[in-house]
């Protein structure tokens, strides 16, 4: 949901701010219109112009006012339609190339800009300046705004390239891949069974660690990862790891940044299960509620010893993929109370096809 907005007579802009980093099989992207950072910055754009076509215009402070109330009686009915309806051609506007997705959304905005200054006029405002005027600074401000995220847009590839070299340099530490030859050993000749099968497990999961990982991926899928990684760990701390999954309302369907929950679950064994030689419980629980899907993962936490500290990495890699992906629709927050460590993640329920 996000949007355009034209200014009329003096100043119109649309709003489009960036979207989340989306996969898009054009160069140019365009904002995600639905997405909910994207209607606040949108938000903010016109406002902006606003309160600079009203300086434009006045010779005080007082004069400033009311011309920014005038211009701001036009531009909030242009805003709101160019929410709904660019909000609701989202899915179509990004399979357009990325020309015809512009001419579209600049002739969405003059339409727009017609209905409101023509009712405008004719019902409340009387001295609502031409429509040639009015089309001409709404396709500019449109085609300054649209190339402005653009740019944004581009300048944010760099970042999630970053992010992914962190993720990559932070994946797995070292210790589990000696841990979990040395588990496998230790059943090779007793359960040659159970061996073979941690080892299938271990290629996958190196496999996932090791591959281009560009495109976000079904939950379910990192979920598979994640049970695969908890059981290879399970191998050497036995009956120390107890894990408890709550999925039954999971959407398996949505779409997250791959190594979400890995790297996560790795600290939670690593900070909370392996300093203590008493059974721990690993917590996850996922569900849908209103189309915000909900992640919440608790271990135990101990304040004593080493292993609380240096955590910090894998959750700040973490918050800034979310927000590469998502803008401000998703979060990570954290707490510890009562021998607990909380992770609590929140992003969009977004599937296959927008």
């Amino acid at each position: 949901m996000t949007a355009l907005s034209a200014c009329s007579g003096v100043i119109f802009g649309p709003n489009q701010p960036m979207a989340s980093i989306n996969q898009n099989r054009h160069p140019n992207l365009l904002p995600n219109f639905r997405n909910l950072g994207v209607m606040l910055r949108l938000l903010v754009i016109v406002i902006a112009m606003t309160v600079v076509a009203a300086a434009l215009k006045s010779s005080n402070w007082y004069d400033m006012l009311d011309q920014w109330l005038g211009i701001s009686a036009l531009v909030q009915p242009m805003v709101i339609l160019s929410l709904l309806l660019l909000g609701l051609a989202d899915r179509w506007l990004h399979e357009l190339d990325y020309p015809l997705a512009v001419a579209v959304i600049v002739a969405v905005e003059l339409g727009i800009v017609t209905v409101v200054v023509v009712a405008t006029s004719a019902v409340f405002i009387p001295d609502t300046p031409g429509l040639a005027r009015s089309w001409f600074f709404t396709a500019v401000a449109t085609l300054l705004v649209l190339t402005y995220f653009n740019l944004r847009s581009r300048m944010l590839s760099p970042a999630l390239t970053e992010a992914r070299l962190q993720a990559l340099q932070a994946r797995i530490r070292p210790h589990f891949l000696f841990n979990s030859i040395n588990a496998v050993l230790s059943l090779v000749r007793s359960e040659p069974r159970r061996a073979e099968m941690a080892l299938e497990d271990l290629a996958d999961l190196f496999r996932v660690l090791m591959a281009d990982n560009r495109d976000l991926v079904p939950l379910e899928r990192e979920v598979e990862l994640c049970r695969q990684y908890l059981g290879l760990e399970a191998l050497r701390l036995g009956n120390r790891l107890r894990v408890e999954w709550q999925v039954d309302k999971m959407p398996g369907d949505t779409l997250v940044p791959p190594l979400l929950l890995q790297p996560l679950l790795e600290n939670a064994v690593y900070h909370g299960i392996e300093p203590s030689m008493e059974p721990g419980v690993i917590s996850i629980h996922i569900f849908n509620d209103r189309d915000r899907v909900h992640i919440l993962l608790r271990n135990p936490f101990r304040k004593e010893g080493s292993h609380h500290t240096g955590n910090k990495m894998a959750l700040a890699n973490i918050r800034e993929r979310l927000s590469l992906h998502f803008d401000a629709e998703a979060s990570l927050q954290t707490r510890d109370s009562d021998g607990q460590y909380e992770v609590r993640i929140t992003l969009p329920y977004v599937r296959d096809g927008r």
